[in-house]
């Protein structure tokens, strides 16, 4: 298996997900592991499906 670009990692507060070839970090920090959407960025990267899942974590924020 090879080695996923992005990973969760865990941040005081919640999580941030690092982009492993970028070296940086990507999005916003999220107080819920975003399992969902780290399987889409790593996967097929779909724009319609990105869009939904991080507006489905924006409003989990407030």
């Amino acid at each position: 298996m090879s080695r996923r670009r992005y990973v969760a990692r865990g941040v005081p507060g919640g999580y941030r997900i690092w982009d492993n070839k970028g070296r940086r970090w990507w999005g916003d920090h999220y107080e819920f592991c975003p399992d969902d959407l780290l399987t889409e960025l790593n996967g097929g990267a779909e724009p319609g499906k990105l869009t939904a899942l991080l507006k489905r974590y924006r409003a989990m924020k407030r």
